[in-house]
């Protein structure tokens, strides 16, 4: 068995060995803690010098690197070093785009990511984070928390998290709402660029791009699942992917693996499909980024291997995956943050969306 043939089946074993771990852990909603299975950093071997390619962010005349690294992820290690650790790896990579939110791990991932960041390493990437208030004042305050927790003078891009609801769209655009703190921190230079986020469905992040049109507002990005699965079913990619590369708005692809969910499909625990084939699948669409959260530093250089080596993919490779996930997608049995409220983390502290409290207020 050669090195190469050697890696593919570690890969596939952990994820068979990872199925029911991943499964249980995830079907309750995002993970809480590394999941195990993982690819350690021996199982992955880069090419010499290798560093993720950059790609154009809409149009804000901003090369990113097509990975981002999910800041969800950066609060689950044990110890802060490990989180810090992963991130200056990612940067030395050439992973120059930093995914956060205010509210990920009650703010843990702001903490760490802003540590992280010190002795010239902010300098190097494009940070981005998320806002879950629909109120100028709730708005506003978490973008000053962001700051300081982030401990910057102005995050790259910041976008309202979770539009998962047909009225975020009207709320975040009203007098009084959202997007008035964005353009005013904006105006300030608080920040540069503003978009959103959203994982339930493609028809809530059409009426929340329609709603921008009618006010006058373009979005900087959108942010929005990406993979495999959504490809057959209730498709971001077949409704939403050509609205934005049609209007010039960047494209941040999530969910390259569901969460973990994927890990316990058919496809993936008998190995058909792998982990790799999946990035590389995300990565093949017109994204500026895919955000994949790494919460072991094996983990991350699958990601960032997937993304050097994506040109060596074959033709018909990705129609090839998708008929091989194609029987176990039909009904989003593995796309639950479209399908249950597991990941819907405002509508389980819907506080957030209206004070910049992380605990629930009395």
């Amino acid at each position: 068995m050669s090195r190469s043939d050697r890696r593919e089946f570690l890969k596939r074993g952990a994820g068979v060995a990872a199925v029911v771990a991943v499964g249980r852990e995830a079907a309750a909603g995002p993970p809480k803690k590394p999941l195990p299975g993982a690819p350690s950093e021996a199982d992955i071997e880069l090419p010499p010098g290798a560093r993720v390619p950059r790609r154009k962010l809409g149009k804000t005349g901003v090369e990113v690197s097509a990975i981002g690294l999910g800041g969800f992820h950066i609060g689950l290690p044990k110890e802060d070093q490990t989180a810090i650790a992963i991130v200056r790896q990612a940067v030395d990579w050439g992973v120059t785009f930093m995914d956060n939110c205010w509210d990920y791990n009650d703010g843990k991932s702001h903490d760490r990511m802003g540590r992280a960041l010190a002795d010239g390493y902010r300098q190097k990437v494009f940070l981005m984070t998320k806002i879950d208030g629909r109120t100028k004042q709730a708005a506003a305050e978490q973008i000053e928390q962001s700051l300081r927790s982030l401990r910057t003078d102005v995050i790259d891009l910041v976008q309202i998290h979770e539009v998962i609801r047909m009225n975020d769209a009207e709320r975040s655009f009203g007098p009084g709402g959202a997007i008035e703190a964005l353009v005013k921190a904006r105006k300030a230079g608080k920040l540069r660029y503003i978009g959103f986020t959203g994982h339930k469905s493609p028809a809530i992040h059409l009426h929340m791009l329609e709603t921008a049109r009618a006010h006058g507002f373009h979005f900087d990005t959108v942010q929005m699942p990406l993979n495999v699965m959504d490809a057959h079913y209730d498709s971001f990619e077949a409704k939403v992917l050509p609205v934005l590369v049609e209007r010039g708005i960047g494209v941040l692809g999530m969910k390259p693996l569901g969460s973990g969910l994927f890990f316990k499909s058919a496809p993936l625990a008998h190995g058909d499909v792998t982990a790799t084939d999946c990035l590389q699948y995300a990565l093949g669409l017109p994204t500026s980024v895919v955000i994949t959260g790494c919460d072991t530093l094996g983990i991350l250089k699958q990601a960032v291997h997937a993304a050097v080596t994506l040109d060596s993919v074959p033709p018909g490779h990705r129609a090839e995956v998708l008929r091989r996930t194609d029987p176990a997608s039909k009904r989003g049995e593995w796309e639950q943050y479209k399908t249950t409220g597991g990941f819907d983390g405002t509508a389980q502290n819907p506080w957030w969306l209206e004070t910049a409290s992380l605990a629930k207020p009395g």
